[in-house]
C-alpha cells in the first residue's frame, strides 16, 4: 500500500522508540528543503510567481534533466529551447524541473506550493537520478520516494494524468548502474495510476549506455554522462507523445 508522503512523514515523527529503531523511516520519502541554497531559493520563488501567474495544462516535475529544457544553445546538443517549443508551447506547460533535487526536494517543493493550482490535465514526472548521487539512497529507498510523490500527485490532482518515466541510464558507476536497473524494473511493475513509458533504451547500445547520448562529455571539464542532449531528449518527447497528445491534442 503506498502511503501519502504527509502521512510517511507524521508515522516517522510520531513512531516510539522500538518502532523507530526497529522500522527506520525511508530517507527517500522525507520532505527536506533547500531554501538554504541562494540560486534553488530565487527558483522556487519565480517559479511559485509563475504558478501563480497563469493556467497551466502540463507539469514537467523533475530534477536538472528537466530543467535542462530551458536551455537554449549555442551549441546545438544544450539547445533544448526549440524542441520544448514544438512539443509544449502551445499546451499551457509549465517547467518544475530544480537541479540537485532528489525525491525528498520534490516531496517538499509539492507539500509547500507547487501542488496549489488549479489540477493540471497532465503532468510528467522524471525524478530519481539525485537519489544515487550524494545522498546515496537505494533503488528500494527510492522507488519508496517515488511512490510518495505519485501517491500526494494522485490525492491533491484526483484528476490528472501522470506521466512517469524511467531513472535515465547513466555511466557514473557500476553501483549506480545497478541501482537504476533495480529501479527501473520495479517502476515498470508498480507504478499506481500513472502511465509509466520507458524511455530507458533510448540511451543503450548494445545494452549499455551511450556516452553519446549526454551532454556531460561535451563540458570543460568533462563530467560523467548524466545529462541528455538535447537531441536526445526530443528522442524522450517523441515516445511519450503519444500519451500527451491522447490527454492534450494539438
Amino acid at each position: 500500500m503506498i502511503r501519502p508522503a504527509w502521512l510517511l512523514l507524521a508515522a516517522a515523527l510520531l513512531a516510539g522508540p522500538a518502532e523507530a529503531a526497529a522500522s527506520p523511516p525511508d530517507p527517500a520519502t522525507i520532505p527536506v528543503s533547500r531554501m538554504s541554497t541562494p540560486w534553488w531559493r530565487e527558483r522556487f520563488e519565480q517559479k511559485q510567481a509563475e504558478l501563480r501567474s497563469g493556467h497551466f495544462d502540463l507539469v514537467w516535475l523533475g530534477d536538472s534533466i528537466t530543467q535542462d529544457w530551458e536551455l537554449a544553445g549555442p551549441e546545438p546538443w544544450r539547445d533544448f529551447a526549440p524542441i520544448w517549443q514544438r512539443f509544449y508551447g502551445a499546451r499551457h506547460a509549465v517547467n518544475l524541473g530544480f537541479k540537485g533535487d532528489s525525491t525528498a526536494h520534490l516531496l517538499w517543493r509539492l507539500l509547500h506550493g507547487e501542488l496549489d493550482i488549479a489540477p493540471p490535465r497532465l503532468a510528467i514526472l522524471l525524478i530519481g537520478a539525485n537519489n544515487f548521487g550524494r545522498v546515496h539512497n537505494s533503488a528500494e529507498q527510492t522507488l519508496g520516494g517515488i511512490e510518495a510523490v505519485l501517491a500526494l500527485l494522485h490525492q491533491r490532482w484526483p484528476t490528472t494524468r501522470v506521466i512517469l518515466l524511467p531513472v535515465l541510464p547513466s555511466i557514473r558507476s557500476p553501483w549506480v548502474s545497478t541501482q537504476t536497473a533495480i529501479l527501473d524494473a520495479a517502476l515498470a511493475r508498480h507504478h499506481g495510476d500513472a502511465t509509466f513509458v520507458d524511455v530507458a533504451p533510448l540511451f543503450l547500445t548494445n545494452g549499455s549506455a551511450d556516452a553519446d547520448n549526454f551532454i556531460d562529455p561535451h563540458l570543460q571539464p568533462p563530467d560523467p554522462p548524466l545529462h541528455p542532449t538535447a537531441q536526445a531528449q526530443a528522442r524522450i518527447a517523441e515516445q511519450i507523445e503519444p500519451e500527451v497528445e491522447d490527454v492534450l491534442p494539438r
